[in-house]
């Protein structure tokens, strides 16, 4: 069977509102996902509700919403005809999303459909603050007593990167805190305070300074909202009413962020040294938490052109790899191998890259490993000042790298996050001239 083009047509988002106390606390994410899906059908006039074929919507909380079942296509207005799934890749989400509905394009089963990332981080609907999960005690016992196992697999596992994992890596806990794997990445590769500081402070400049020019205003949805009031304790007041404002903005990005600031921030309570070092995790160098929306509109190619549609770009390469969950920021090293043997490319052909930036931590030690030039990474802000609401985040990487080819006449890029629990996405694109 001959595979078919899976093309982009198109992309967009709403502003990634602060988690705890953001803009977006009041406003129903399943409400917002309906009004940035029909804004990106809007702007595409060409195509029309029917031609939607599947709906698919990456989310990981499900945090005090009912997202479920179609919930944000029917709010949208899409007719009883088109169908929809969840998808729960943790922070992969809406890319996974992005390879079903491309994958379903590229053997002919469908020709139209639409990924949608939705993630609430900051609250329940009911209000107050956000109940921490307490997860880890409906595991498995079994999971908790893994390392023997790891230790079996360690010498294929380890080949696979520039430096070998330390025992007490393999010693520390196989699932445990996100922030926690940042400091074992760090331990691992011997990063420096100093230069995750200084990766941070140029993140969040470069967004600002993209903002400035420009290059967010056509990726960016206004959403019309109304303003939390919070109390004294910073909980939201659910039954107030605040005023009404635009939101358009991603709250998130700090212009005067400086390496001397953030180096006075002090490390994560609770993460600590397995190799008893010094702890280098700070909330400076770590993503935010953020509620959110993404969208983006997936096609066959031939069916665009048939259509008089200019797509962005072309999906090329995909891929997912798995790695030892000590290191779970990792996991874009494996995932990235498999889209680019995918795609038949290499590293040096890639142009543009939007890694999610979860953790500095974990951004310079994959990029060393898979010879990506930082000049060509992130090169209009990444998510430690834009924002990484989980399952939203997939989808924005791979609708801002497709912007940043068409916008610098460039060829290749590569979107790529890692995964909770270990694992990593990858999602290669080509420009379309």
């Amino acid at each position: 069977m001959e595979l078919r083009n899976a093309v982009l047509v198109d992309g967009v988002r709403s502003a990634f509102g602060r988690g705890a106390r953001g803009k977006l606390v009041a406003t129903r994410l399943d409400e917002a996902g309906a009004t940035v899906l029909r804004a990106l059908l809007e702007r595409n006039p060409k195509v029309t509700d029917a031609m939607i074929e599947d709906v698919g919507l990456g989310n990981v909380s499900g945090e005090g919403e009912f997202l479920g079942l179609g919930a944000v296509v029917r709010l949208a207005g899409l007719p009883l005809e088109v169908c929809s799934f969840n998808s729960n890749r943790q922070c992969g989400s809406s890319m996974e999303t992005i390879h079903r509905i491309a994958t379903s394009i590229m053997v002919g089963a469908m020709d139209c459909g639409i990924s949608l990332g939705i993630e609430r981080m900051g609250r329940g609907l009911g209000g107050g603050p956000r109940v921490e999960q307490t997860r880890i005690t409906k595991l498995n016992p079994r999971l908790l007593e893994m390392n023997e196992v790891q230790r079996s697999m360690a010498a294929d596992h380890d080949q696979n990167f520039s430096v070998p994992f330390p025992d007490f890596i393999l010693n520390a806990p196989p699932l445990t805190a996100m922030t926690q794997t940042a400091q074992n990445v760090v331990e691992c590769y011997g990063l420096t305070r100093e230069e995750l500081d200084e990766y941070s402070a140029k993140s969040h400049q470069k967004a600002h300074a993209a903002y400035e020019a420009g290059i967010y205003k056509d990726e960016i949805v206004p959403l019309e909202v109304e303003e939390p009031v919070f109390n004294e304790n910073g909980e939201w007041i659910e039954g107030e009413i605040g005023k009404a404002i635009t939101f358009d903005r991603d709250e998130c990005i700090r212009p005067t962020t400086t390496v001397e600031k953030l180096a006075a921030l002090n490390p994560i309570p609770g993460v600590q040294s397995f190799g008893n070092q010094e702890v280098r995790i700070t909330p400076g160098n770590s993503c935010p938490t953020n509620d959110g929306v993404s969208a983006a509109l997936l096609m066959s190619e031939a069916r665009a052109l048939e259509l008089g549609i200019e797509p962005l770009a072309r999906i090329v390469g995909m891929g997912v790899g798995g790695v030892k969950p000590q290191v779970m920021g990792l996991g874009p090293i494996p995932a990235t191998r498999r889209a680019l043997a995918h795609a038949g490319i290499t590293a040096d052909e890639i142009d543009r890259v939007e890694f999610n930036e979860a953790f500095a931590a974990q951004v310079i030690p994959s990029l060393r490993d898979l010879g990506l030039a930082k000049e060509k990474v992130n090169v209009n802000g990444g998510s430690l000042g834009i924002g990484h609401p989980l399952g939203a985040t997939g989808a924005r990487l791979v609708l801002t790298v497709a912007r940043e080819l068409r916008r610098s006449g460039t060829r290749y890029g590569l979107a790529t996050q890692c995964i909770g629990a270990g694992m990593g996405i990858s999602t290669i694109l080509e420009r379309i001239d």
